[in-house]
C-alpha cells in the first residue's frame, strides 16, 4: 500500500511545482511589464511619406451577419486607394458569397481595387485561403482581419511607419478590443482574459526581445517574412502561431502595438467559445510538438527559449489542474500530510491573478469590480480545464478532429434565437461529465470539511463552481436553443467523428 501512496504524493508535488513554474512565469511577466515599461514609439507619418502597396485580406466562411459590416470598414480604410488591395477570401458554403458579391460589385464601380476569391474547397481552411490569396498578391505587406474585426479607419497609417524602425521586423501586430464585452458574464470573463494576454504578455515579450505571437488578425505582414519562413501551413489548427516561430527562428522580429486597437465579437454562447478554446488549445500543443525541437536547437538565448516552451505549452495548465483535483479523492483517504500544505496550491495561483489584477489596474478598473472580475475569470478558467484537456490529449495522440468555426452574429448585446439557430454549432461531449466532475468537487469539499482541511475547502469550492457554472451555462444555452442537452452516445461516441482534413 506504501508504493501506490508514494507515487500520488509525488505526482501530487509534480503537479504542484508545474503548476507553479506556469505561475511563476505569468508573475514574472507581469512584473516587468508594471515595473519596467518600454513602450514602443508612437510613430506618424510625416508628409510626401512614400505608403507601399497593401494588400487587405478578409478570410471568411459563412458570416452573414458580419461580413458586409466588415469588408465596409475596409473600404473605409484612410490610404491612398492606388496602394490598397482587398481581397475576399471566400470559402463559404451559404448566402454569405452572394452578399460578398453583390457587395464587392457596388465597392467595384466606386473605385476600390477589391476582389472576391472564391476556392474549389476548402483545404487548409484559414491557412490554406491565405496562401490561395498571396498567389495574387504581388503587394509588399499584408494585413488580415477576420470576419468579426472592425479595423479603424486609421489602422494602416498606424501600423506600416513600425516597418520602418528595422528591416528585420516582419510583423506588426496589434491589440484586440472588444465590442460585446458587456452583454454578459461570459463575455466578460472572455474580454478580461484577452486583455491579460495583450496587456501583459504581448506586451512585456515584444518589449523584452522575447518570441511573441501573431494572433491571426488585426496585424501586417512583411511578404518577404512569410515567404522566407516558409509561408502559410496548415499542419496545425494554429496556423497564426506556427508561423511567427517559424519566422522568429529565421532572424524575422514581430512588433507589438499597444496604442492600436481593433474591436471584435466575442462569443456570447459558451459552446462556442470552449469550441474557440479547443482549437486554441490544441493548436498551440501542435506547433509545440512541431517547432520546440527547432527552437532549442536554435542560437536564440535561454531565457527566449525557457519564454517560448512556457509560452507554447502554457494550455497544460489545464490538464495539470484536472489531475489535481483528481489526486484529491486517493490522498485524503489515504490521509497524507500534503494535503494539509494544500495551500501550497496559491503559488500556482498567484502569478495569473496578479497579472490579471495588473491588466485590469491599467485598464482604470476599480479594485472592488477587478475582484469581480478576478472571480469570474477563476470559475471560467477552472471550468474550462475539461475541455481544453481534451484538446491536449488529441494534440499529443495526433488524433483528427472535425474543424468548428466560432459563429458571429454581428451584435453589442445579446444574440437573437435566429440567430443562434442559424450557426448552431455540434452538441457539446463533455457537458454531463463537466457537471459530474462539479458534484465531485462539492463531495470532496464534504470530505474536507469533515477532515477540518479548510485551505482544501476553498480551492474545491471553486472547482466546483467553475465546473457547475460552465456545465450549466451550456445546458441552459441548448435548451434555449431547441436543441436537447447530449445524451451517453455524444458524450462516448461510438464512431469516429467526421475527419475534417486539419488536426
Amino acid at each position: 500500500m506504501q508504493i501506490p501512496l508514494l507515487l500520488l504524493e509525488f505526482l501530487y508535488l509534480a503537479n504542484i511545482a508545474f503548476l507553479a513554474a506556469y505561475g511563476l512565469n505569468a508573475l514574472v511577466l507581469a512584473v516587468v511589464r508594471r515595473w519596467r515599461p518600454k513602450p514602443p514609439p508612437v510613430l506618424e507619418a510625416g508628409p510626401g511619406y512614400d505608403w507601399p502597396q497593401v494588400t487587405v485580406q478578409l478570410p471568411v466562411y459563412n458570416e452573414r451577419y458580419v461580413v458586409e459590416r466588415l469588408i465596409k470598414s475596409v473600404a473605409s480604410l484612410d490610404y491612398p486607394r492606388q496602394r490598397l488591395q482587398v481581397q475576399v477570401l471566400d470559402d463559404s458554403t451559404d448566402v454569405t458569397s452572394e452578399l460578398i458579391a453583390k457587395l464587392t460589385r457596388s465597392l467595384q464601380r466606386k473605385g476600390l481595387n477589391i476582389a472576391h476569391i472564391q476556392r474549389p474547397d476548402r483545404q487548409g481552411f484559414k491557412g490554406g485561403a491565405l496562401a490561395h490569396g498571396m498567389d495574387s498578391a504581388s503587394d509588399e505587406f499584408i494585413a488580415i482581419f477576420d470576419a468579426d474585426f472592425l479595423p479603424p479607419a486609421d489602422f494602416l497609417k498606424r501600423t506600416l511607419p513600425y516597418f520602418d524602425l528595422d528591416p528585420q521586423t516582419g510583423c506588426v501586430q496589434t491589440r484586440w478590443g472588444h465590442i460585446n464585452r458587456g452583454s454578459s458574464l461570459l463575455t466578460g470573463a472572455q474580454a478580461n482574459g484577452i486583455d491579460g494576454h495583450f496587456v501583459i504578455e504581448q506586451e512585456t515579450r515584444s518589449q523584452n526581445d522575447l518570441f511573441l505571437n501573431f494572433n491571426g488578425t488585426a496585424g501586417v505582414w512583411r511578404r518577404a517574412c512569410i515567404a522566407e519562413a516558409g509561408g502559410w501551413q496548415h499542419d496545425t489548427l494554429t496556423e497564426d502561431l506556427d508561423l511567427s516561430y517559424r519566422a522568429q527562428l529565421r532572424g524575422w522580429k514581430i512588433q507589438y502595438l499597444p496604442h492600436v486597437t481593433s474591436p471584435a465579437e466575442l462569443p456570447p454562447q459558451v459552446n462556442a467559445f470552449k469550441g474557440q478554446q479547443f482549437r486554441w488549445a490544441k493548436g498551440s500543443v501542435q506547433t509545440a510538438r512541431k517547432l520546440l525541437p527547432a527552437l532549442w536547437r536554435s542560437s536564440q538565448p535561454l531565457v527566449v527559449k525557457v519564454e517560448g516552451t512556457l509560452h507554447l505549452t502554457h494550455y497544460f495548465v489545464h490538464p495539470l489542474m484536472l489531475l489535481n483535483l483528481l489526486l484529491v479523492l486517493p490522498l485524503l483517504l489515504n490521509g497524507t500530510f500534503l494535503l494539509y500544505i494544500y495551500p501550497a496550491f496559491a503559488i500556482a495561483a498567484i502569478g495569473p491573478l496578479f497579472m490579471y489584477m495588473s491588466s485590469m489596474g491599467l485598464g482604470g478598473v476599480p479594485f472592488t469590480r477587478r475582484l469581480f472580475n478576478l472571480l469570474m475569470l477563476v470559475l471560467v478558467g477552472l471550468g474550462l480545464s475539461l475541455n481544453n484537456s481534451r484538446a491536449l490529449g488529441e494534440a499529443l495522440l495526433a488524433v483528427r478532429s472535425p474543424f468548428n468555426r466560432t459563429p458571429k452574429y454581428n451584435l453589442k448585446d445579446q444574440a437573437s434565437p435566429q440567430k443562434s439557430l442559424d450557426y448552431l454549432l455540434p452538441r457539446d461531449q463533455g457537458l454531463w461529465i463537466e457537471l459530474a466532475l462539479s458534484v465531485y468537487a462539492f463531495v470532496l469539499l464534504l470530505l474536507a470539511v469533515r477532515h477540518g482541511n479548510w485551505g482544501l475547502v476553498f480551492w474545491l469550492s471553486l472547482f466546483s463552481a467553475g465546473y457547475a457554472y460552465i456545465a450549466g451555462l451550456g445546458f441552459k444555452q441548448s435548451f434555449s436553443a431547441g436543441r436537447p442537452a447530449p445524451g451517453a452516445q455524444d458524450i462516448f461516441p461510438i464512431t469516429s467523428p467526421p475527419n475534417s482534413g486539419q488536426d
